[in-house]
């Protein structure tokens, strides 16, 4: 154990000294180096996550950890224990038209490498994607509604996992707000309280 926590140290170090994307605003972002069954996939950092150097540090983080707390875990603990990745890690800067700018495709691929690189060193059995963006890299989606609240048994990276998808907890966003989106995120939370990675993760 000692030797995989000390690789995925390294590996973040690496992550860290990351310059791949020319358009991309550093720094990166990672959460703490645990050693953890549970994988959760953010999209990527907006522009206050690099000042506070931690992933969801703002105010769709505060909505993130409401719900978690719901199911018996708050802030601090799931920080320390579940591994915090993202489809981007680094803040991609502002859409002219309002809000973050979208990552490029060729800007995904080029960060999935850490992911990859994640997945193989943690060997996860739960992974948490958190927005369309994040449940995209997971699988295909057309709708929240086809895929939030419900479990898909998955190999990603060559690693079988579970799935369970979360909406984005952006403020901007009304779906996880209204009908029918409150009672799936209600459903989804509920799979990830009952599964055995997540009691292994936040109990021990």
């Amino acid at each position: 154990m000692e030797n995989t926590l000390q690789a995925l140290k390294r590996h973040q170090a690496a992550l860290h000294a990351c310059h791949r994307c020319p358009e991309m605003i550093p720094p990166v972002v990672t959460g703490q180096p645990v050693l953890s069954p549970v994988i959760a996939i953010g999209q990527a950092p907006g522009e206050r996550e690099g000042p506070a150097g931690k992933p969801f540090a703002w105010t769709a983080g505060k909505t993130l950890f409401k719900w978690f707390s719901s199911i018996g875990v708050d802030e601090e603990r799931f920080r320390s224990h579940i591994y915090m990745a993202a489809v981007c890690r680094c803040f991609p800067g502002k859409n002219p038209k309002g809000g973050d700018r979208v990552p490029s495709r060729e800007e995904i691929v080029r960060c999935r490498y850490w992911l990859e690189r994640e997945f193989r060193l943690l060997q996860p059995r739960l992974v948490i994607p958190i927005g369309k963006l994040a449940i995209a890299e997971t699988m295909k989606v057309q709708r929240l509604a086809d895929v939030v609240g419900k479990a898909f048994e998955r190999e990603l990276f060559g690693v079988a996992v579970t799935v369970i998808p979360l909406p984005h907890p952006s403020g901007a966003s009304t779906w996880h707000r209204t009908e029918p989106g409150r009672s799936l995120l209600v459903r989804a939370l509920r799979l990830i309280e009952a599964h055995p990675a997540w009691r292994e993760a936040v109990v021990t």
